[in-house]
């Protein structure tokens, strides 16, 4: 499951978007303007979002510039247009857009770019941006299978974890997050507030993510004892 911000002003196509993507298992955040875009990428920190270029307070394609001038285009972003041109198409994937679809948008063609937009946030990039100097962990593929991948921390030469490539994104995501999630609890001693502080979610979405998660919540109390 991975947390999705849509941003369009049209009502029924945010309603649209929202259900297809809560069926297919992931948590939507709306918004219908960039100011409320701008919020909820503040808040929630999501994974992916869904960008309309056309709004009328400021564009799509404003919105993302001002975020990559200010270094919060560390997502993946896709712009959404039923009346874009070309070269418009061709500015915000300059600017750091991944992908660009066009409306209507179907579902299968929806589906398809949040996987491979989601693909494209990486375990090493993952690891990188949350990962403390002291503590932080390299990424390398495994001599054994290149569909391995083995996080090694700095205070050993043996691998913490060993991910399996080879399956599905969302199995895959769900695996990686669930060790990243009891590394934070272990290291802050089972502490909820530090573990979201550290991490950028709030309480309630932490709690929520990590029963999601099956992430057993005294295990960094226990290792701290």
């Amino acid at each position: 499951m991975a947390n999705i911000l849509v941003v369009d002003d049209e009502h029924g196509i945010r309603d649209l978007l929202w259900e297809i993507l809560n069926d297919d298992g992931h948590q939507v955040e709306l918004a219908e303007n960039a100011a409320q875009a701008r919020a909820a990428r503040l808040r929630e920190r999501p994974d992916l979002v869904l960008l309309d270029i056309w709004m009328p307070d400021t564009d799509g394609v404003t919105l993302l510039k001002e975020w990559s001038t200010t270094g919060l285009l560390n997502m993946p972003v896709i712009m959404m247009s039923g009346h874009a041109t070309i070269d418009t198409a061709v500015e915000a994937t300059k600017i750091g857009a991944l992908a660009f679809l066009e409306k209507p948008i179907t579902m299968q063609k929806l589906l398809k770019a949040v996987e491979q937009g989601l693909a494209r946030g990486t375990l090493r990039q993952a690891v990188a941006a949350e990962a403390a100097p002291r503590d932080s962990v390299v990424l390398e593929a495994a001599q054994s299978s290149p569909a391995t991948v083995a996080v090694f921390q700095e205070t050993g030469p043996q691998p913490s974890q060993v991910f399996t490539l080879d399956k599905p994104l969302r199995e895959a995501r769900d695996e990686f997050e669930k060790a990243y999630f009891e590394y934070h609890l272990a290291r802050e001693n089972g502490s909820m507030t530090r573990v979201a502080e550290k991490t950028g979610l709030e309480r309630t979405h932490l709690y929520r993510k990590l029963k999601q998660l099956g992430v057993d919540l005294t295990r960094g109390k226990r290792n701290a004892a």
